[in-house]
């Protein structure tokens, strides 16, 4: 599993030119699902993400985690993050995981979120999203289970 996470102030996610979900302040994490991955690579983000220290504490950054801080999460379904580009100009999706495995994992992922205590908010598997955040510091991070 793939995740970019972006530590933002208010970000929302649109679809068919409707506020789906949105969230003040906390993280946008963008989840995208490979062929090879397993629950315990959902775990090992799910860990990863939730005690990531990634706000500050007064004049101390990268001091809290999303746990501590009690902000939440925009989860986004993103396939794209599997995209190859080495051959033509095409991109190559064949990495990432299709939809009948992909959707009950990425439910996977925001489930095990939430038992963490996250409040989490998310778009629509499958659907054209448009995502918008302010990205603070700028802080983005990416993760990937396999290494």
């Amino acid at each position: 599993m793939r995740a970019v996470i972006q530590k933002s102030g208010k970000a929302n996610v649109e679809i068919n030119n409707q506020i789906h979900s949105e969230i003040e302040s906390g993280l946008v994490i963008l989840v995208g699902i490979n062929n090879d991955d397993t629950s315990a690579d959902i775990d090992y983000l799910v860990e990863k993400i939730s005690n990531l220290r990634l706000f500050e504490e007064g004049e101390k950054h990268f001091e809290k985690s999303i746990l501590d801080t009690k902000k939440e999460a925009l989860i986004i379904s993103q396939f794209t993050l599997y995209a190859s580009c080495e051959k033509g100009r095409r991109p190559d999706f064949n990495q990432a995981a299709k939809p009948e495995i992909a959707k009950p994992m990425y439910q996977e992922f925001i489930n095990k979120m939430k038992e963490k205590g996250i409040k989490v908010k998310t778009g629509i598997f499958g659907a054209m999203m448009n995502v918008t955040l302010r990205n603070e510091g700028p802080i983005t991070i990416i993760i990937n289970s396999k290494s």
